[in-house]
């Protein structure tokens, strides 16, 4: 009898550790979950300033470069393609589809913003614009802003993603469901390109 109580002591001793590490592997999920998706938020805001910067950019430069309109409606089409795709990630940033179709959004909106950049360069009149001037300092203040915002959002995302892989807390995150997240990425050609150099 007194064995048995002894046995029956040990279990529920070991059965409340092993609830209490289950209660703190699914919060210490739920907590790293939380700070990828607010740290996502932070991109959301700055891409939404960023959005609403280049609009004013496209209509101070449509003035200046009347033959290149096709490149202003490119740029256009781009932003409200990211726009579309942020407001989705926005909605779950955890979710791997939405985060590959902003980090693609993001990487055509930034060609075309780019090659926008270089048209400005040949027009004098448009470059030395107050108006277009202020609208690109700016978008490059903010581009650096979304930048650093991505960067502690990856940062919150390898956190994550390491603590629901690792052993014993995978257990407990395959259990209870919580996937993967995918890191925001925005691809960009020319960067991975090696300089090219002639003598």
């Amino acid at each position: 009898m007194a064995a048995s109580l002894i046995f029956l002591g040990i279990i529920v001793v070991v059965g409340f550790f092993v609830l209490m590490f289950v209660i703190a592997a699914y919060n210490s999920l739920v907590t790293s979950r939380n700070r990828f998706k607010n740290a996502y938020s932070q991109i959301d805001v700055q891409l939404k300033r960023r959005y609403d910067l280049i609009p004013n950019l496209v209509e101070t430069a449509k003035g200046y470069l009347q033959h290149e309109r096709g490149t202003l409606e490119a740029v256009i089409t781009a932003r409200n393609a990211a726009v579309n795709a942020n407001s989705r990630a926005a909605q779950n940033p955890g979710d791997a589809s939405a985060m590959k179709e902003i980090s693609s959004a993001e990487s055509a909106l930034s060609g075309v913003m780019s090659r926008l950049f270089a048209l400005s360069e040949a027009y004098p009149n448009l470059k030395a614009n107050t108006t277009m001037m202020s609208l690109m300092e700016e978008l490059t203040s903010t581009e650096n802003k979304v930048s650093f915002a991505r960067q502690a959002y990856n940062d919150s995302v390898m956190a994550y993603n390491t603590r629901r892989e690792v052993f014993p807390t995978n257990i407990i995150a395959n259990s209870f469901n919580f996937a993967p997240a995918e890191l925001f990425v925005i691809d960009k050609p020319e960067q991975k390109e090696a300089p090219k150099v002639a003598f």
